[in-house]
């Protein structure tokens, strides 16, 4: 029992790092103020809860392929500490190098680290790989969202999409 949720914590704690090194770069005035969002902008007060359940979904993900014992479990684990990983770098792209185009690029990387996580963690565990599903959806749209914002503020497609 005692194992069961020590790992548990482990993976909490993994989680809660890496939003704690995403949050280190901060929306801030140039997001709040200065860049030009599309009306379908979430509001600001919703990130922080939906954030919230996601990290624990996808804690919980982790910690339900863990317990399986699987032979192959540390891959798929690997999986889930790239993107993990990948979506802090994001943050420090899109928040704290105020680089919009680099973001996008890089969160299409990031869906693709997902999408082979959830492969992953579907040969071993099927309730695991479904906690993920939540994450994905939300991380294509905020590909969506950042395109848009990228666009609107002279991005690359700029010139195509707004002319």
């Amino acid at each position: 029992m005692l194992y069961r949720y020590t790992s548990l914590s482990v993976f909490l704690l993994i989680v809660i790092i890496a939003a704690f090194f995403g949050s280190m770069f901060e929306a801030g005035e140039w997001y709040h103020h200065i860049v030009k969002k599309p009306w379908w902008n979430p509001p600001p007060w919703i990130f922080g809860p939906v954030w919230a359940v996601l990290y624990l979904l996808i804690a919980l993900a982790a910690w339900k392929v863990w317990l399986t014992g699987h032979y192959s479990r540390t891959g798929a684990l690997m999986w889930w500490l790239i993107q993990l990983a990948l979506n802090t770098v994001w943050s420090w792209l899109f928040f704290g190098l105020h680089r919009p185009g680099w973001a996008w690029l890089e969160l299409a990387v990031l869906i693709g680290a997902v999408v082979l996580c959830i492969r992953a963690f579907r040969q071993i565990s099927k309730p695991a790989a479904n906690l993920m599903i939540p994450y994905l959806l939300w991380l294509i749209f905020a590909w969506f969202l950042n395109l848009a914002i990228w666009t609107m503020n002279g991005g690359l497609f700029s010139r195509v999409l707004l002319s």
